[in-house]
Order: C-alpha cells, then structure tokens, then sequence
C-alpha cells in the first residue's frame, strides 16, 4: 500500500474551504431549538404553548401530540422519547422544539412554553437504582441489561492461588468533546419526504429511524452524512434529526438547528461510567488460576447501545491471557444521570484498565516483572477467544508484547520534587459488531458517463480518514490516478448500505469490497474496451486515464464510458466475518496493542506530566502510514484526557461540568513530547481478512499505563480515574501517612 498517501480531503480541511453540514444554508431557512428539561426525573403536569405560538417570527411549536407515528427513538429499542409527555428522566429530555425565523426568536419562544413539573426522586447512580424500594424509571425495572461469562470452577482456581489480589476500579463519565457539536438542517421535498444534512455514523439506519417516527416511506427520506467535524461513537444515535425532521415537514421550510457546546453537553451522549470490582489470582509462578470480574455500568434512563458495550466489556475482561478458572457477571443500571451510549473503545477501555491493574498489582505481590508476569500468561495463537469462541489466528499478543519489550525510553532526570516513572499495558480488542448482531458490507464501483470511476460506499468521514483508505485501495487495485477517481460516501440517495461506520469495522469492509469487485470490474472494463477497440483483452492493461496496450493508451475512461449507452457498474454485499460458534456478541477478528507509557509526577502539585508514549499494535497491513498514526496517536491523546483530566461530574443527576471552562481536555501542551506508533503488518496463516481498523484501539491501554507509572513514580496505586492533581495528592499523602504509622510501629516493637 502507499505508506505516505496526502488525505483525500487535506487541503480543503487546513485551508478551510471544507463545508461541513452545520456550514450549510439554504434558501428560507427556520431555525430550530429545543426546550428541555431542567430536572433529571420528574413527571409532567401540562404543557402549553400558546404564548410562543403567537410570538412574531414563530412558524411551529411541537411537542408529543405533533409525532404522527413512533414517539421514540433508539438503535435497539426506541425508548427515548423524540418528546416527553408524561415523565423525563434527565437533564436534557426533549419536551417541545420552535422553529422561527432566527435563534433569537427561537430562543424566546422557549421561555413563554410553560411546563408544570411535579420532580420526582432522583436516581443519581446504579447503587441507588438497584434498591429494592427504589422507583421505577421504566415498567419492566431498573435493570437494563445482565450479562455473564462462566469458565472452570472459581472456587478451585483460587484455591490453587499463592497470590491473590481484589480492587474495585472506577472510571468515569466521559465527554466525545468533538469539535463540530451536533447539528445541520432538513429541507422538505415536493414529494412529501426530507433531506436530511447532518452528521452521524449510519446513514441508512438514520433513515430507518426516521421513518419510523415520521410514518413515511424510508425511500422518501435521503440523509446525506458526511463530512462532519468529529464524532467518536457520538453521532451514532439519532440527536437533533427527528426535531429538524418534525419542523420542516410542518412548516415546508427548511430547518437548522444547531447546538450550542452546553447544548451537547446535556443532551449529548457520554461514555458509560462504571464499577469493576475484579479478584484475580496467580500461583508461585506467575501463572493466572482465576479471575473474578463483577461491572456495574450507570447506561443513563435510556437504551442507546447499552447491552452491547456491556456485552463488550465481558467478552473483554480476559484480555489477552489464559486463565483456566473464569467467572464475569456484569449489569447495566438505568439511572437519572446523562444518556450513555457508543464511545470509541466501546466498554474495552474500563475493562482493560481494570484487568491491567490486576497484572500490576499481582506482578507486585509476587515480586515480578509486569512484562514478564503478562509474557507468562499469553494466550497462543490458536487458542479460543476470550469467550470460548473460535476466532480468526493471530499472535497479536505476543508480538505486541515483544516488540515494545525491547524499546527503551528516554532518559529523565528527576528531583525529590519530580519523580518519572514507566508503564506498560497490554490490550485486544474486537471488530465489527459481533456474533448474532446484523453487520453487513458492501460496495460498488461504476464507470460514469463523465468517464470517472466511481466508487460507492455506505461509510461516513468523521475525520478518521476512510476517503483516503478508499482513495489507496482503489489506486493500487486499478492502477489508476487520482483524477480518475470519483469516491461517494455519506450519501443514502448516491451509495449502497454498508453498515455503520463503527467498531473499527470500516477499513476492512472497504478491502473485502474492493477486493470481491476488482476482478470483475476489472474484466468487465477491459471486455469493453477490447470491443471499443478491437484489440485482444489480453493485451490491456487499466492505467491512469484509460486502458493501455503495452504502455500505450489506446482509448481513455471517458471514450470506453461512452461506448456503451448503460453505465457500467458491479455491486456487492456480504456479512463482516463472525465466528462460527453462537457466542451473544463475541467476535472473530481482533487487534492487539502494547502501551508503553513514561510519566513525571511533581510531588507538590500533584500534576501528572505524561512525558514519552509508545505504542505497538498489530492490525494487519497498513493502508496509509500517515493515517494510521494519526488514528494511535490521536487516541493515545484521548485516553491520556481519560487518564488524568477528563471527568463529566454529575451531582444529583445534574451536571457539574457543563462547558469547557470546567470539563478539561487535553490542549497541545498536554501531548507527550516523545510518542511513537510501531505497526506489526503480519498476519498469520489462515487470516485472510486483510487490514483490519485503528480508530479505537489506540485509545483503550493507554490508561492503565499511565497508572503504573504514577505508581513506579510515587509508590500510589491508581483506582479511580482521572487521576486528578487533588486525588494524587491525597493518594500521596494518604501513603506517607501509612508509611510513618508503619516506621513508628517497627521502632516501638
């Protein structure tokens, strides 16, 4: 592949002549907000919204009553209300949207809707949900979702345990902060349907949904998604679509509506906050005999994809090892605290946390090396997955593992004032959506009429750069040029469905497409161009412009395109690979990471400086180098903001953090001075799956790293993160306590 390729969408994004769908207007345009509200659990009284009706510049107020078919939306169950009628379960449940012909107008129409709340007891966290006497925020309970994983008897493999280590692990709420909030506009059609311009991770699924509120065919609906400024698992639930949708059906104008930072704050989805209390076990020897792993996950009042990131984390808490005696049980909790939803690592991150820290802690009892400790307890490369499934082969782990084993990190000086200290981490990490959950691909390649190779795909561009990989991949498969290429993504009404741009899933749909095509659209233009020309197909060749014989053109793409009165076009479909064993949710490909990390802790303040990251990862062959890195180090980046900063506080369901002046992340002083990506292409025989993707596995171990350099450094062990400058200090001093009680023991003895 081309290792250093310029990103097909560079220029226009560092020049800033790139329009994203929140930059786009239109004729007539009515803007839209959205009153919710201002309780995390109460129930509603009356609404009336007379008063902002007849506001000057008013055109609608909606609310429940105006849905005309499903009040609900959701990519499992559609249980969040698109309007509130009777209960809101948080800070930022939908009650009623104006649309008017400015925000300013907007904005007031908002306070003359009056709305009578009688609050309700607040469920601020999964403890307090799960008592028996606690209200119920749905029928059917508290308890959204269980989930279990069971191997060998737990009893036993700590019985044949000489070391045992427990800690409970708390990780917290975290923001996807993207730079572009949610937003865009829907513009009616004459036809009665919409088009959708605003950005999310499926398009095609969008399109379901919608038409599922709105009562109307899915095929008058178009949503064109892309490009958009971030998303990070964020944008792959429904936010503002069905409230612009609503509004410009209603007025047959369009409607934009865009949110404001506090806006997404609130009503915005974060990563699942959760409790993992982990007993795990060695022998003498270093070799693991049993892992105990209980998760309390707070998923908000609402579904979104709550039972798959908590399916997620199940699979994931053996990690790469082998342990004989395994028992996980895991529940997701509804509360009155923020929606939870989709975050890139998807419940990997907390879990692997958890399960490094348990290697830590037990490499220290045991007076072993960390490396050494996981070295010993690598799963091999023809083993089962982490759920007892068949998986593709892979020696992930230990190349990994070796490979960042050997490197050396820079040399620090310290002081009494500034200690350095290095961690290592190990992870892997499933793709695609997984065993028994609907994951196709596909593809499709056309010659136009305008003598473009056009090829289609249902993804979208965040940022994470697919319209490079698809740019590379075509341009080594056809030996064609750049100007040859027509690439269309993001686009329900101009691309087939492809499934959703998540689980580190699009990389390799896009390979397996293109290579499933390239052999009959490759026949398919050379049989043509033999018939344009009257030359044998055996002697063309595909070339940059046109078709060759002997590296000589002899007809270019926009001549063989008109040849024929009906364009030339090849399409294909086909499911992600799963494993053959009916395993809920378990995959068949991973990819596999090491993290190095090397950090300075200043005594004083309590900062934590991360100073040096590395990180090796095994995911197959590199598309394009410059992407690749951008993707691990980008990430490494996002979990050292999980790590040490980034913590979405609620207090009684309501947020304590609600813009960027108190929630922080990462700014550019932030960034390690040293970071590093090593990519191991190889795969191992049997694996025929091609690249696999890189947007979430550079940021799950990288946190769990950065613990135990804080604690090489000063001796602390990490719990709970971030690791704020106040929880270290008190962490710090808790131990100097701890250790002069000790020395004042030992001297009276």
């Amino acid at each position: 592949m081309e290792k250093r390729t310029i990103r097909y969408d560079g220029i226009p994004k560092v020049t800033g002549s790139l329009h994203y769908l929140t930059d786009l207007t239109f004729r007539d345009t009515l803007y839209g907000k959205i009153l919710r509200s201002p309780y995390p659990h109460a129930r509603i009284l009356s609404i009336h919204t007379e008063k902002a009706k007849q506001l000057p510049g008013v055109k609608a107020v909606l609310t429940y009553a105006d849905v005309p078919a499903v009040n609900g939306y959701g990519i499992i169950v559609p249980d969040h209300p698109v309007f509130c009628d009777t209960h809101v379960r948080y800070v930022g449940d939908a009650v009623a949207a104006v649309a008017a012909v400015s925000v300013e107008v907007a904005k007031a129409a908002l306070v003359l809707i009056e709305v009578e709340y009688e609050e309700l007891p607040v469920l601020d966290s999964p403890e307090k949900a799960l008592e028996p006497q606690a209200i119920k925020l749905h029928p059917e309970g508290n308890i959204l979702h269980v989930a279990h994983h069971q191997k060998g008897d737990i009893g036993q493999g700590f019985a044949d345990a000489a070391a045992i280590v427990e800690e409970t692990y708390e990780l917290p709420r975290q923001m996807h902060a993207y730079m572009e909030t949610e937003g865009g506009t829907v513009v009616p059609e004459a036809d009665g349907g919409i088009t959708v311009y605003m950005g999310t991770q499926h398009g095609f699924k969008d399109r379901f949904q919608l038409a599922r509120i709105l009562g109307i065919p899915e095929q008058q609906i178009r949503i064109v998604s892309s490009p958009m400024g971030g998303s990070f698992g964020g944008k792959d639930e429904l936010n503002l679509q069905p409230y612009a949708a609503l509004l410009a059906l209603k007025t047959g104008r369009p409607v934009k509506i865009h949110h404001t930072r506090m806006e997404s704050v609130r009503a915005g989805l974060k990563r699942h906050p959760m409790k993992i209390t982990v007993r795990t076990g060695a022998d003498q020897m270093g070799c693991l005999t049993a892992h105990h792993v209980e998760i309390i996950a707070d998923t908000g009042p609402y579904t979104t994809l709550g039972p798959a990131i908590l399916d997620f984390a199940v699979e994931h808490a053996v990690g790469p090892y082998r342990i004989p005696h395994v028992l996980v049980n895991g529940k997701s909790v509804f509360t009155n605290n923020a929606n939870a939803g989709e975050f890139r690592g998807f419940g990997g991150n907390q879990m692997t946390f958890a399960l490094e820290g348990q290697m830590d802690r037990l490499a220290d009892k045991l007076g072993m090396c960390p490396v050494e400790l996981r070295r010993r307890n690598l799963r091999r490369a023809d083993d089962l997955g982490p759920l007892e499934q068949r998986i593709v082969p892979t020696d992930g782990a230990r190349l990994v593992l070796e490979r960042l084993a050997e490197t050396t990190m820079r040399e620090h000086t310290t002081s009494s004032r500034k200690r350095v200290g290095t961690g290592f981490a190990l992870t892997m990490h499933g793709g695609g959506l997984g065993y028994g959950r609907l994951d196709r691909g596909g593809g499709r390649l056309c010659l136009t009429k305008e003598g473009k190779i056009e090829a289609a795909f249902g993804f979208e561009e965040a940022g994470q750069g697919i319209l490079t990989v698809i740019e590379t991949m075509m341009l080594k498969a056809f030996q064609c040029g750049r100007s040859d290429l027509d690439i269309q993504i993001g686009d329900t009404g101009r691309v087939p469905p492809t499934g959703s741009t998540t689980a580190s899933r699009g990389t390799s749909m896009v390979w397996t497409a293109i290579e499933r095509l390239k052999e009959p659209f490759t026949k398919a233009l050379l049989d043509q161009a033999m018939r344009a020309t009257g030359i044998e197909e055996k002697r063309l060749q595909l070339g940059a412009g046109g078709v060759y014989e002997q590296g000589t053109l002899v007809i270019d793409y926009k001549s063989l395109a008109r040849f024929s009165e009906m364009p030339l076009c090849l399409e294909t479909s086909f499911d992600f690979p799963t494993s053959p064993d009916p395993t809920e949710g378990g995959h068949y490909l991973y990819t596999f990471a090491a993290v190095k990390a090397k950090v300075e802790v200043d005594r004083i303040t309590g900062r934590v400086q991360v100073l040096d990251l590395k990180q090796a990862v095994a995911a197959g062959p590199v598309v394009n180098e410059l992407g690749y890195r951008g993707q691990i180090e980008g990430g490494g980046v996002m979990a050292l903001g999980y790590a040490l900063m980034e913590e979405a506080i609620m207090e009684q369901g309501k947020y304590a953090t609600e813009n960027f002046d108190t929630y922080m992340i990462p700014s550019i002083k932030d960034v390690p001075f040293d970071m590093e990506t090593e990519a191991i292409e190889t795969l191992e025989q049997g694996d025929c799956y091609g690249p696999r993707g890189v947007g979430e596995i550079g940021t799950v171990a990288v946190a769990p790293a950065i613990a135990k350099a804080i604690h090489q450094a000063c001796g602390c062990w990490v719990a709970k993160l971030p690791v704020s400058p106040e929880r270290l200090l008190e962490a710090m001093e808790e131990r100097e306590e701890d250790s002069w009680h000790s020395h004042v023991l030992t001297t009276e003895k």
